[in-house]
């Protein structure tokens, strides 16, 4: 990759050494977990400059202890549908690393979840969660149930289950759960409900994302998309660029595309596209975006809907021709390796000129070479999707503070995080010889601040 230190130096090839042999060990003791082989390849890739220089990450064997969970959760989740038939699916919990803080991360309900799947989220989120400067720990989990076409019966049935158990092993300083993919404010409330109920306590803390009226956080639900948005104007602006008048493609249609959309478009930008799991829309005169939000956040119907209401807009089975429409900015909102490396040549040819990672590795190893190696401004997930979490924790200091603060003060507060992440990995990325590449540099200022705080913890 073209994250790898360059040169011969003696110290260089040692680092190189340390990280092969840890991540051999990985895939040795991990098989078949592609996903988070994935993930940990494109991390430690980009950490051979900071252990050739400070080899006393070596020497405390960082690497090794960091790749290991503290604690892996896998559960059975039986429920009632709507027909009086128990179904059964299975729930994760991963808590990865609790160094600066507790265990924080998302619960994704989807068909396509398993156990590496959650690793590889837990183990982003380490390092994530690092750079927001906030005192949060990296986890994740999840089900394989799948919530579209279920009763909200059902649901309530089902997230009731998966909160039994895991209320065991969460608290408010202990891991503190969110929603992502499939698990919004109804999924987070039934769970908070029934974790309440077992407690007896109203622990407001335990969860993130709740309501409003219970504890919530405004602006929670923009976080993801406006902090998206707000990291790609940073990059933009260091090269004289932005968005006003500039045509964007957005992938996805849920929360954090939607947010996305809003925020671009406010900014002065053009969003021609959006997906969903279907196919997708192009709007050359730009997507209406109160539609969409009708479509997808009221009425629960496919993004197909949009043309008959707009008939001058096209749709197209199919997610991945999104990324044929040209375009000078792509967010890929949706999910994991969405842009593949022919994807990603398709968009330099069209002159793309910069990539904001909305959704948790969109981007395969492949296509995030071809856009470094053609100058492409790359926002990397880990750093360009963080303001979700950044304002679940702002979230949480509230809930411990017993205070509610405005929209436009959380809004303030994500805007400052999102400019520190951005410059955090500039400066990572010029002190460590990879000036410009992001990912080499939010590894690097994530891994920093937790490989610290785990050689001052002593061996634990």
């Amino acid at each position: 990759m073209v994250t790898m230190e360059k040169t011969n130096h003696p110290d260089t090839q040692v680092a190189k050494d340390y990280i092969n042999n840890v991540f051999e060990t990985v895939k040795k003791r991990n098989p078949h977990e592609v996903e988070f082989h994935q993930a940990v390849k494109e991390i430690f890739d980009s950490l051979v400059p900071i252990f050739a220089k400070q080899p006393k990450y070596m020497e405390h064997n960082i690497l090794e202890r960091m790749v290991e969970p503290e604690r892996v959760l896998s559960f059975r989740v039986p429920w009632v549908d709507d027909q009086g038939k128990v179904q059964v699916n299975r729930g994760f919990r991963v808590q990865f690393n609790s160094a600066i803080g507790p265990f924080k991360g998302g619960l994704r309900f989807h068909p396509s979840v398993n156990a590496s799947i959650i690793k590889f989220l837990g183990f982003e989120q380490i390092f994530k969660n690092s750079l927001t400067g906030q005192p949060i720990g990296g986890g994740k989990g999840g089900s394989d149930f799948d919530p579209k076409g279920k009763s909200d019966g059902e649901i309530m049935r089902f997230t009731q289950s998966f909160m039994t158990e895991l209320c065991k092993y969460i608290g408010p300083d202990v891991d503190v759960p969110a929603g992502d993919i499939g698990v919004g404010a109804r999924e987070i409330g039934y769970m908070f409900g029934q974790y309440k109920k077992i407690k007896g306590a109203f622990e407001a803390g335990v969860l993130t994302g709740k309501g409003i009226g219970y504890g919530g956080s405004l602006a929670r639900t923009e976080a993801t998309g406006y902090g998206t948005v707000y990291f790609v104007q940073e990059m933009l602006n260091d090269k004289g660029l932005e968005f006003k008048g500039s045509t964007v493609v957005i992938s996805g249609s849920g929360n954090v595309s939607i947010y996305a959309i809003e925020k671009a478009s406010q900014l002065g930008a053009k969003v021609v596209a959006c997906s969903d799991s279907n196919g997708y829309i192009y709007d050359e005169n730009g997507i209406n975006l109160d539609t969409v939000k009708r479509l997808k956040e009221v009425e629960k119907k496919r993004i197909s809907e949009y043309v008959n209401e707009h008939p001058e807009a096209q749709y197209f089975e199919g997610c991945s021709g999104i990324w044929s429409i040209p375009c000078d900015i792509a967010l890929p909102c949706a999910t994991q390796n969405e842009i593949d490396e022919a994807s990603a040549k398709t968009l330099v040819s069209n002159g793309v000129k910069a990539i904001g990672e909305g959704a948790n590795m969109p981007s395969t190893l492949e296509a995030i070479d071809v856009f470094l190696n053609n100058g492409v401004l790359f926002g990397p997930a880990k750093a360009a999707n963080a303001g979700g979490v950044a304002v679940s924790s702002l979230e949480m200091a509230q809930n411990s503070m017993r205070l509610s603060w405005t929209f436009e003060e959380v809004d303030a507060k994500l805007h400052e995080i999102m400019k520190n992440i951005y410059r955090n990995s500039v400066i990572a990325s010029e002190e460590y010889g990879h000036p410009g590449n992001l990912v080499v540099g939010a590894n690097i200022a994530g891994f920093t601040k937790v490989a610290d705080a785990m050689i001052a913890q002593g061996v634990i």
